[in-house]
């Protein structure tokens, strides 16, 4: 998924820091001091699932409304709304039996039928959702998706009010992950048809089947509040009565308010972590995100040299990102984030590189202007003029800072860079839009798996915003998915990924994790570094 705060969200997933762990316990402070105050990085774009794009709306959709499953403790997939699961010996129909006591918040009951609208809604190219591709491999997915068959021909449907049955084109080894996340969650075609082109724009807006209602966000609001849900199936393991929470995009004043005892918890910029790293509320909440570059290759000609995108990757020294942004930052070589998964016991990304993918990632400044060099001759100029488009929290406008002062430092006067940082809403719709030069963008895994990666740059997909294509990636991509031997499909992938970074389609910058102080007195939040981070479901306030 998208990286809420600065872009455009399996067995590798880590649990929550120790100070957080628990669920409830008699220690828990009464009922009426169970409020939690907590901080997003960024605004909060929609609470439609359908047409969420961001790691913020993911975060608070996952705690208003539930699906199937929800992942818990590392990101071990655990029944929800599911009471049972049944899947076929080839391993392409899965019947799932629901609860029969889920309710929405409007008092109607979550059956079956809430699954097939809501999936039939997100396919359906009226509905415009950007995530839309994750559906591939359920029957005629892709043809819908494509506008060649009707929504009501995809493989899901109700048995009753309380079985479903999805039908797979081939088998998908992550479903299960999938099934926890967000976008295949139930909607309400009531609240949808009431509310119609305003639903999910706002609080009031929505109806909710999660441990939590959503109250106060007005759709540019900055704060708002997320208050226990009494028809929640499972409201008695609530602990919570509220969470209030409020966007903070400097840190510097999110740890003013901790310090105050207005935040729970907040992150730390480079120095403050420096000197708190030893301290008891100190964790770091560790990401599979890659932090890159997107270069708008279909509306600039001058960006569309794989020379003169090598040349600028190769200016990059990354191994400074460290000591510029903190320790939690590290040099990425590759676009799948470090530690997703294993093949045969190896890194994936160790798979995913050879020595031609290392050159290109590595700095090497005498190198890096010979390509420079090549690909303005190539593209017809003498320097290189663009603008690098972030959004305007400290850590997303500290690194565009920190690429443009490496490619101007690096690349002398044949180039320049200017940063523009505007609000993650504004950014979405920008990218979105093709309205940009340069971008800095952000992908956190949405499971365990590189497709969740690799799949953003194939041609034509939602979230390859630069336009860059390769025939060769395509095809890698499209037989990893038809392949049944999983030793072929992480070959596919492997290579795919040295032919994505080989010719420089993104350019990898970091992977990263993020330090915040944690008020010790606060447990039971289950973070997640793949799918959506945050479950606040058996979080609590101890004595």
């Amino acid at each position: 998924m998208n990286k809420g705060k600065s872009f455009l969200g399996g067995a590798a997933v880590l649990l929550s820091a120790a100070a957080l762990a628990g669920c409830g316990s008699s220690s828990a402070k009464t009922s009426a001091d169970q409020k939690l105050n907590w901080m997003e990085e960024s605004e909060l774009s929609t609470i439609d699932g359908s047409k969420i794009l961001d790691n913020t709306s993911f975060n608070q959709v996952n705690n208003v409304m539930e699906g199937i499953y929800t992942l818990g403790k590392n990101a071990k997939v655990v029944n929800a709304l599911a009471t049972k699961t049944e899947n076929s010996k080839d391993g392409k129909t899965w019947t799932f039996t629901l609860r029969k006591n889920a309710k929405w918040s409007n008092g109607d009951p979550v059956t079956a039928k809430d699954f097939v609208f809501s999936w039939r809604r997100t396919v359906s190219p009226s509905t415009g959702s950007e995530y839309s591709y994750l559906f591939s491999g359920i029957k005629n997915a892709d043809a819908i998706v494509a506008g060649k068959k009707a929504a009501s021909s995809l493989g899901i449907k109700a048995v009753g009010k309380y079985k479903l049955v999805v039908t797979l084109e081939r088998r998908i080894p992550y479903f299960k992950l999938l099934m926890a996340f967000p976008l295949f969650f139930p909607q309400n075609e009531t609240a949808v048809k009431k509310y119609g082109a305003k639903y999910g724009t706002s609080s009031k807006y929505m109806v909710y089947n999660g441990p939590f209602v959503m109250k106060g966000w007005t759709g540019s609001s900055l704060s708002w509040k997320l208050v226990k849900n009494p028809h929640y199936w499972d409201k008695k393991d609530v602990k919570l009565n509220q969470i209030n929470y409020s966007v903070q995009k400097s840190a510097s004043t999110a740890y003013n308010l901790y310090q105050d005892g207005k935040l729970d918890g907040a992150y730390l910029d480079t120095q403050a972590a420096k000197q708190l790293k030893h301290n008891k509320a100190y964790t770091v909440r560790k990401l599979a995100e890659t932090e890159y570059l997107q270069f708008n290759l279909k509306k600039y000609q001058k960006f569309r040299s794989a020379n003169l995108r090598r040349g600028i990757s190769m200016a990059i020294n990354r191994a400074d990102l460290t000591s510029s942004l903190g320790a939690s930052y590290k040099a990425a070589t590759t676009f799948t984030s470090n530690g997703l998964t294993t093949v045969n016991g190896q890194d994936f990304t160790k798979l995913a590189a050879n020595a031609t993918t290392k050159k290109y990632t590595s700095y090497d400044n005498k190198m890096a202007n010979e390509y420079f060099a090549k690909g303005l001759k190539e593209v017809g100029l003498k320097k290189l003029s663009f603008t690098l488009l972030s959004t305007d929290d400290d850590t997303s406008k500290k690194l565009a800072e920190f690429v443009q002062s490496q490619l101007e430092t690096n690349l002398g006067g044949k180039i320049s860079v200017k940063v523009q940082s505007i609000p993650t809403k504004t950014k979405l719709n920008r990218v979105l839009a093709g309205n940009f030069e340069c971008t800095l963008s952000g992908w956190i895994a949405d499971y365990a798996d590189p497709i969740t990666f690799l799949d953003c740059e194939t041609t034509g997909n939602s979230y390859n915003y630069g336009k860059w294509s390769s025939k060769t990636y395509d095809k890698l991509i499209a037989d990893s998915k038809t392949t049944s031997s999983n030793t072929k499909r992480m070959q596919d992938l492997a290579k795919a990924e040295i032919t994505l970074i080989t010719d420089q389609g993104v350019t990898p910058l970091d992977q990263h994790g993020e330090a915040w102080m944690v008020n010790p007195k606060v447990k039971g939040i289950i973070y997640n570094t793949a799918g959506v981070c945050y479950s606040f479901k058996n979080a609590y306030i101890a004595n």
